[in-house]
C-alpha cells in the first residue's frame, strides 16, 4: 500500500528526531499536576526464555537477581508516592511479571496501600496459567494479558516458544481453563511473520474466538534493526508488503464476535478494559529498570543496568537516566497519534488544550488523512477512522514502537560487560 510506505518513511524520519534522548541525572520526578489523572507502569525485567523478536528490557531468570530487584522496585514506589503521585491504575509488565508470584503480590498489595488503585493490569505467558500463578491473583488483578503470539505449532517452536509454553493446543486449553477467573482476559497475538500463511492466520483467528477471551491484541511483527537480524535467523526476514492483506483478514474473521476497541486490539464488550492504556491515560509514570514515563511533556527513561537501576533507587533518586523534551507541535503530534490509534479524536478537546484546531495545528498530516480516506465521521466534536485509516494507524504505531525499540536496543549495547554477559551469555558481543 503506497499510503502504507509514505507514512512509514515519515514515521521513521520523525522518529529520529522525536526519539533523540539526551543524558540525565534527574534526582526527583516533576511535580504532579493535581488536575491530571496519571497511570503507573511497572516494569518487571525477567523472563524464563528470551524471545528473538522482543526489544524489551528482560533479563534470564534469576531468583536472587529478581528478589533484590522487586525489593528496590517497591522502594521507587514509595518515593513516587512521597513525590505526591496518586494513581487509580495499575498496569505490570515485563518481562514476565508472574516469574515470581510472591514478589509480585507484596509489590501490588503495597501499590493498593499507596495509592487509590481501582485496577490492576498484568501480563503472564501460558506456562503460568495454573493455580500456582493465577491463584494468589484472581482477586488482585483485574485485567490479565497472555503473551501467546500464535496457536500454530510451527511458529511456535521459530520463536523458541513450543518447548517452554507448550503446543498450540495445550496454550488454548489452559486459556480456556482460567476463562472467568479475571473481569477481562486478553490474549496477545502477533501477526506477519515470514512464515505465516493465510490459513494459518484464520486458524489463530478461529481458536482465539473459541478461547473464549474477553479481548485479543493483535500485534503487527515489529523489528528494529538490532532485532531485525535475531528474527532473520530464526523466524526470517521480515516484510511489510502483505501486512494490509493481514490486517483486513484479521478485522474480518474476528468480527463475529469482536468489535474494534483500538488499532490493533479487539473486545467482546465495548465497556471493557483495553489493552493499551496509552489511550485512556495521556500522561503516565514508569518505575523499574527500563521503564518510561510521559509527564510534563517529557519522554523519562530509566537506566536499563539492573545494577545502576538499584544503586540509584538505593540512595533515592530517580532511575531516569534520559529523556526528551517535547515542544507543542511535538506534543500535538502525539495526541494525534494516541487518540487515533483509539479510533477517534475529540476536536474541542484538542482545541481546548492546544489553542488551535487540529487542521491549523498539523495541517499536513490532516489534509494527508483527508486525502486518503482515513476518517469515517468528521464533525465539529470528532473524528473517527474508517477500516482504511484504522490500518494507516496500524502502521504508524509499529513505526512508532519500532523507535521506541531502537532506544531500548541502544541502552542494551551501552550495558557493561558483566551484565552483557547475563543477557546474551558468551559472545555477547557479537549479539549486539
Amino acid at each position: 500500500m503506497i499510503a502504507e510506505r509514505l507514512l512509514s518513511a515519515v514515521m521513521t524520519r520523525e522518529n529520529d528526531r522525536l526519539l533523540t534522548l539526551t543524558p540525565t541525572d534527574l534526582i526527583r520526578l516533576p511535580e504532579p499536576d493535581q488536575s491530571k489523572t496519571y497511570m503507573l507502569y511497572a516494569h518487571v525485567p525477567f523472563c524464563e526464555r528470551l524471545c528473538p523478536y522482543c526489544s524489551f528490557n528482560r533479563f534470564p531468570y534469576d531468583r536472587t537477581r529478581a528478589e533484590h530487584y522487586f525489593k528496590h522496585l517497591r522502594t521507587e514506589m514509595k518515593l513516587v508516592a512521597d513525590r505526591g503521585y496518586n494513581f487509580a491504575s495499575l498496569y505490570i509488565g515485563g518481562g514476565t511479571p508472574t516469574v515470581h508470584i510472591d514478589e509480585l503480590v507484596a509489590t501490588i498489595d503495597l501499590a493498593k496501600q499507596l495509592f487509590d488503585i481501582q485496577e490492576v493490569s498484568c501480563e503472564t505467558n501460558p506456562n503460568h496459567l495454573t493455580e500456582k500463578w493465577i491463584g494468589p491473583l484472581t482477586d488482585r488483578v483485574d485485567r490479565m494479558s497472555v503473551g501467546v503470539q500464535s496457536f500454530d505449532d510451527g511458529l511456535l517452536a521459530q520463536m523458541d516458544r513450543y518447548d517452554k509454553y507448550g503446543s498450540g493446543e495445550s496454550i488454548l486449553e489452559s486459556i480456556q481453563d482460567i476463562k472467568g477467573a479475571f473481569g477481562n482476559l486478553n490474549v496477545d497475538m502477533i501477526f506477519n511473520f515470514p512464515s505465516q500463511t493465510e490459513q494459518m492466520l484464520r486458524t489463530d483467528c478461529d481458536l482465539v474466538i473459541e478461547s473464549g477471551c474477553d479481548q485479543t491484541t493483535f500485534y503487527p511483527l515489529m523489528a528494529s534493526p538490532v532485532v531485525e537480524a535475531q528474527l532473520a535467523a530464526t523466524v526470517g526476514r521480515v516484510s511489510y508488503e502483505r501486512e494490509a492483506q493481514y490486517y483486513q483478514l484479521i478485522c474480518q474473521e474476528l468480527a463475529s464476535a469482536f468489535e474494534p476497541a483500538t488499532a490493533w486490539a479487539f473486545s467482546r464488550a465495548s465497556d471493557q478494559m483495553i489493552d493499551e492504556y496509552i489511550i485512556d491515560y495521556e500522561e503516565y509514570i514508569g518505575i523499574g529498570s527500563g521503564a518510561m514515563s510521559f509527564v510534563d511533556s517529557k519522554l523519562l527513561v530509566n537506566t536499563f543496568s539492573l545494577a545502576e537501576y538499584c544503586e540509584r533507587i538505593a540512595v533515592g533518586k530517580t532511575g531516569v537516566t534520559h529523556l526528551h523534551q517535547f515542544d507543542i507541535r511535538d506534543l500535538m503530534r502525539y495526541r494525534f497519534l494516541m487518540g487515533f490509534f483509539g479510533l477517534s479524536l475529540d476536536r474541542a478537546q484538542f482545541k481546548e488544550d492546544f489553542g488551535v484546531r487540529i487542521e491549523a495545528g498539523l495541517p499536513v498530516e490532516m489534509t494527508y488523512m483527508r486525502a486518503v480516506g482515513a476518517f469515517d465521521r468528521y464533525d465539529a466534536d470528532l473524528i473517527t477512522l474508517s477500516p482504511k485509516g484504522r490500518y494507516l494507524l496500524v502502521a504508524m504505531m509499529r513505526q512508532f514502537f519500532i523507535g521506541v525499540n531502537n532506544i531500548r536496543d541502544e541502552a542494551r549495547a551501552a550495558l557493561d560487560s558483566d551484565e552483557k554477559r547475563i543477557l546474551f551469555g558468551d559472545g555477547c558481543e557479537d549479539r549486539m
